[in-house]
């Protein structure tokens, strides 16, 4: 007899990891939003959003309770003008992504930087958050 099984240990695990609403995922999703990586070290967390083509003073960083929004808009008008008409051509270039933050980040200490068309934030850890070197306890 075959047997399905859907809630199998270790996808329900991921699933539960990885939930929609963990440190921001893709819940209102549409397509048009760069990609995103976060990155775990050992005294902070990196957010890289791939934005090419874009000036660093087009970005629009915010915290706010514990939520980190970035947004980015651009319009773009150009005319060409010819014969007895005018052709124009416009685009509109937008997106806004929200993070929730852990509770661990430090949010007086984070710092963004743009370079070759990647956004990088800088999310440091607070200082109860980070490991604590081992130590020996003497029995009395």
């Amino acid at each position: 007899m075959l047997v399905k099984r859907n809630n199998m240990l270790f996808p329900s695990l991921m699933n539960e990891i990885f939930k929609p609403d963990w440190f921001g995922g893709m819940e209102n999703f549409n397509g048009d939003l760069p990609a995103v990586n976060i990155k775990e070290g050992e005294k902070d967390f990196a957010l890289e959003l791939a934005a090419p083509g874009r000036k660093k003073d087009d970005f629009n960083i915010e915290i706010d309770n514990d939520v980190l929004t970035v947004s980015y808009e651009v319009k773009h008008e150009e005319k060409k003008e010819a014969e007895n008409y005018t052709r124009r051509e416009f685009t509109h270039s937008a997106f806004t992504r929200s993070f929730t933050l852990p509770e661990t980040i430090d949010v007086d200490k984070i710092d963004a930087k743009y370079e070759d068309g990647i956004l990088t934030v800088a999310l440091p850890k607070k200082e109860e958050a980070l490991p604590k070197p081992k130590r020996m306890i003497e029995l009395s």
